[in-house]
């Protein structure tokens, strides 16, 4: 089970999106390159905020944080490219989970469980990517700075 989390950025002016749309056209290279480094940069901080909320040894969650490999389009949006955590327990630590004595995954077999609390979910994923749109923003206007400095056309 993979979760993952996304953002669009609506804050982009109409001038920087007919930019891009050019660039599509002429340099599609470019901006899967670009939106390869922004899920690199995500990646990384969403590591450090696991690292620091997430103190227990929890198995292989940390070595679970992954990038996509391929820009995709999805709902109507023509770059995509997913942040995840791919451990089959990353849910768990990310929306939460009750605390359950016995039941049927219990070493004494019983079918119904005692339920003893709610751990509260991080939401890791979503955080670091609410923490990330701004600087996302500002490195768009960035890139499309350096494709009018390298001559669009």
């Amino acid at each position: 089970m993979a979760i993952e989390d996304g953002f669009k950025v609506d804050e982009l002016d109409e001038f920087t999106l007919k930019l891009i749309k050019l660039a599509d056209k002429t340099m599609p290279k470019e901006i899967n390159k670009f939106m390869k480094v922004e899920a690199s940069k995500l990646n990384s901080r969403t590591k450090k905020r696991a690292k620091k909320e997430v103190k227990k040894n929890t198995g292989n969650y940390m070595k679970g944080f992954k990038k996509g490999k391929k820009v995709y389009e999805y709902e109507d949006v023509k770059y995509n490219i997913r942040v995840y955590n791919k451990s089959p327990h990353a849910h768990l630590l990310e929306y939460g989970h009750e605390i359950v004595k016995g039941g049927k995954h219990s070493n004494k077999g019983n079918k119904g469980g005692k339920n003893l609390g709610f751990v509260k979910g991080k939401f890791i994923l979503e955080n670091s990517s609410k923490e990330f749109e701004n600087d996302f923003i500002k490195d768009t206007y960035d890139f499309v700075g350096n494709l009018l400095d390298k001559g669009l056309s």
